[in-house]
């Protein structure tokens, strides 16, 4: 679920630096979601 996750954001960050659509609600979103993953590696 978390990788889902983690890859669509990755897709919408790329698409929104190409493209320039809503650059910086998709730079905090991903930094969100990185900060996520990384709490899961820890606390496996």
């Amino acid at each position: 679920m978390i990788w889902t996750i983690i890859g669509i954001l990755l897709l919408a960050w790329l698409l929104g630096f190409l493209f320039k659509i809503a650059g910086g609600l998709i730079h905090i979103l991903l930094v969100i979601a990185g900060i996520v993953f990384i709490i899961k590696l820890i606390r496996k």
